[in-house]
């Protein structure tokens, strides 16, 4: 992904294909993965077998603003881990589904419970075993150090890591497709002179 020649503030600092907007323009519900995607993938344990995790900050206001623009957001991942759930109380993300190895089914059973077609879910992994859902949704992305396959399969690879921002960049591109993002920006842009 080119960054964009000339920075405007009311447009992510990436530009995609129409092909990759045009989906991302249906999207109701994004579903993402923890590990890999919403952290580096690097998993810490401490002498006692205490886990520890790091999440980036700049992913967690872009899936608020996410939400804000009327996106829901869910993860499916296969740990279960108290400090996940702790982070997802905080970002206000109340389909939390840990433990499943096997992610399909509860994919499916969200989608039915909601209501929506496959072409309205946005599904963000970095390995094989995400790729199940990832062929079941309507807009399937990697990050950019997933693995070769869900890379391959993907209609979108983040510029970024996982846990290195690639989730904002997702927000970003699904708020700007959605025609949000320049509303969420400019609250904070107020004293800003802007050009669309």
């Amino acid at each position: 992904m080119a960054a964009s020649a000339e920075m405007n503030p009311l447009r992510p600092d990436f530009t995609v294909a129409e092909s990759v907007l045009d989906k991302a323009r249906k999207i109701r519900l994004l579903i993402l993965d923890v590990d890999g995607v919403m952290t580096s993938g690097a998993l810490f344990f401490d002498n006692n077998g205490q886990e520890y995790k790091a999440f980036n900050s700049l992913d967690g206001h872009g899936l608020k603003m996410l939400q804000h623009s009327g996106v829901t957001v869910a993860v499916i991942t296969g740990r279960k881990s108290t400090l996940v759930e702790h982070r997802m109380q905080d970002l206000g993300i109340a389909h939390l589904h840990q433990g499943h190895a096997d992610k399909l089914p509860v994919f499916q059973a969200m989608q039915q419970q909601m209501g929506l077609t496959r072409e309205q879910i946005a599904y963000a992994g970095d390995d094989v075993v995400d790729l199940p859902v990832m062929l079941s949704s309507g807009f399937a992305v990697s990050v950019a150090n997933g693995h070769h396959l869900a890379r391959q399969y993907a209609d979108w690879v983040t510029p970024s890591a996982g846990g290195r921002g690639a989730v904002r960049e997702l927000c970003e591109l699904l708020m700007h497709a959605q025609g949000n993002y320049g509303r969420m920006m400019s609250v904070y842009l107020q004293n800003a002179s802007l050009s669309e």
